[in-house]
């Protein structure tokens, strides 16, 4: 596979000014502060850190999501303006799946395109996703049926979700949050 697409030059601009307007806007009247106020400009720091360890925390997520979605470490070298090997080195994660017990498995290769339905299988009879990374997710057993769901970042309403019975799994994955639900239902036997 090679890079389908690059943001364009207008797009890269508009994310841009959007990072330097939240960064100017975070705290309320950073911006006004900054002629008058000498301290201003160390909030202002501070502010640009926050937004530089979230963009590093993004780029790293949308990595391992576009190598979960089966896209080549070529690919992604050649987006970030570097060699494969070298974006292998920088965001290649040199951890393995955690190890399966008897009530915990190990469900693994899964992509963007097939771990829903994959997961659809594996909750009706019993078991549930309590932790995911790149290609897997790490599931647990019960006895009841799960439902699972993925939504994409900041386009569910949390407290929504909570109040219809999901758990949320893990901390998120940028682009995507889990959730799980018990159905009520008994698992079904194994096949």
């Amino acid at each position: 596979m090679t890079a389908a697409r690059q943001v364009t030059p207008d797009e890269a601009q508009r994310l841009r000014e959007a990072v330097a307007d939240a960064v100017m806007q975070t705290p309320a009247e950073l911006a006004a502060r900054l002629e008058t106020d000498a301290d201003a400009s160390l909030t202002l720091v501070d502010s640009a850190r926050v937004a530089a360890e979230e963009a590093s925390r993004l780029l790293r997520e949308s990595i391992d999501g576009a190598r979960a979605a089966g896209h080549s470490w070529g690919a992604i070298g050649e987006l970030l303006g570097v060699s494969k090997q070298a974006a292998q080195q920088r965001f290649g994660s040199p951890s393995a799946p955690p190890v399966e017990t008897g009530a915990r498995r190990i469900l693994s290769p899964v992509t963007a395109f097939d771990e829903m339905a994959a997961l659809e299988i594996e909750g009706r009879h019993g078991w549930h996703s309590v932790d995911y990374g790149t290609l897997h997710h790490v599931l647990e057993k019960s006895d009841v049926q799960w439902e699972h769901r993925r939504a994409v970042w900041g386009a569910v309403n949390r407290a929504h979700l909570e109040r219809d019975g999901w758990q949320v799994i893990g901390s998120g994955w940028f682009p995507w949050s889990y959730w799980a639900r018990p159905t009520g239902m008994p698992a079904l036997p194994a096949e």
